[in-house]
This record gives structure tokens, C-alpha cells and sequence, in this order.
């Protein structure tokens, strides 16, 4: 059975395919891509792709590291 689903914002497009019945290696992801905006973080083109069992272990250290922030969206330094 596959499984596609996507969501937008200004600035990302959030996307995760999943085929419960295939088999191979990487025939489940997740992708993260920039939208055409002359923005100051974004620029169209770009994206990254991840297994979901990686975008599992991305989640669980967001979780871990952004848990001790405040919910007024302040942007994270790095």
C-alpha cells in the first residue's frame, strides 16, 4: 500500500513516501525542500531526502534539543 502525503509553508515543502509493501532500501522517505523565495533563508531548488527510519532519529533529536525552548518561535542559533 503506498502512502504519499505533503505539506507546505512559505518557506519548506514537507513530503513522505512510503510503500508498505516494497522491500528495498530507501523506498521510504522523507524530503525537505526550499521554495522559490528571495527570502533570507530559503532559495528554490534544494532539498535533502532521508530514509524514514533517519527522519525518525532527526525528529527524536529536535525533540531532545528543542524541548527546553520557549513556544514563542524564536529562531535557534547555531
Amino acid at each position: 500500500m503506498n502512502y504519499n502525503k505533503t505539506k507546505s509553508t512559505r518557506r519548506f515543502t514537507f513530503g513522505i513516501n512510503r510503500n508498505t509493501t516494497a522491500k528495498k532500501a530507501g523506498s521510504n522517505t522523507v524530503t525537505i525542500a526550499t521554495n522559490p523565495e528571495s527570502g533570507r533563508y530559503s532559495y528554490g531548488g534544494t532539498s535533502v531526502t532521508m530514509t524514514v527510519r533517519e527522519a525518525k532519529a532527526f525528529k527524536s533529536f529536535l525533540d531532545a534539543e528543542l524541548s527546553s525552548f520557549d513556544s514563542d518561535d524564536s529562531p535557534v542559533s547555531i
